[in-house]
């Protein structure tokens, strides 16, 4: 993929915990603008570092980028702070379905526009555009967030983060801990949202099928290591990605030195 089509370009990316430990090393990949990338791998791979290295966020868990670069939409990262990324448009949903429990689905979503000094009838419009989106969420509009089910909390942190108006949307594990059909209505959603309206989205997920099956390419990582890289569908079809990635049996890929 051509450098000048990326909205994000990460280059050699180094980075360790307390100065010590190497989460990963070595990895670079590109984002073009409308594309949704997948980032696969095992827990531990490196995933959740690589996504915290985006928002410039390791520094809150004693991480450094040690080497590499990453631009968004030509920002240096490393110099601009969480907030500067999500009002410049970079916006990630973390692992764990994050809500404020105490406030209401729409009171959550209310707090997305107000991040980034949405005006009353710009955060009503885009509550009713989640809304459109998610159905589900607008039945449970009044109820406490912590209150609702695994599935309509995800809805509520991706909703949430929409209100925003991201240009980049990150998503950690979003599948995690989920029903399959919930899942595929949120994967679907995402599809939409990428189709329709040009929504740029980083994928990181364990469940490599589901995403190999919406995304366009996808990237994966093994000990930190960026390993293989290509069209999602090729990779789907390909029988040691199958075996090994999509965890038919323990045995590892035959990678050839230049498959990155």
């Amino acid at each position: 993929m051509a450098l000048e089509n990326a909205l994000l370009a990460v280059d050699d990316l180094k980075a360790t915990y307390n100065h010590a430990i190497t989460a990963i090393d070595n990895v670079s990949f590109n984002l073009a603008r409308g594309e949704i990338l997948a980032l696969l791998g095992a827990n531990g791979a490196g995933k959740t570092t690589v996504l915290k290295a985006l928002s410039n966020l390791l520094a809150a868990e004693r991480g450094q980028i040690v080497s590499g670069s990453i631009r968004f939409d030509g920002l240096d990262v490393v110099k601009t702070s969480p907030a500067a990324l999500v009002r410049a448009g970079l916006v990630q949903v973390l692992e764990g379905r994050h809500c404020f429990r105490s406030l209401t689905v729409e009171e959550n979503l209310v707090s997305g526009g107000l991040g980034r000094s949405s005006t009353r009838a710009e955060i009503a419009a885009d509550i009713e555009r989640v809304y459109t989106h998610f159905p589900r969420l607008k039945e449970k509009r009044r109820a406490l967030s912590g209150l609702t089910s695994g599935g309509e909390q995800q809805m509520t942190a991706i909703g949430r983060a929409l209100m925003s108006r991201p240009r980049l949307l990150v998503l950690d594990e979003p599948s995690m801990g989920l029903a399959p059909i919930i899942v595929q209505d949120i994967f679907r959603t995402l599809r939409q949202l990428n189709r329709d309206e040009g929504l740029s989205i980083l994928v990181a997920e364990q469940n490599s099928a589901v995403a190999l099956t919406y995304a366009h390419r996808a990237i994966i990582l093994e000990n930190g290591v960026s390993v293989l890289s290509g069209d999602a569908q090729a990779l789907r079809a390909r029988d040691d990605i199958k075996t090994f990635y999509l965890g038919l049996r323990a045995t590892a890929p035959s990678i050839p030195a230049n498959a990155v």
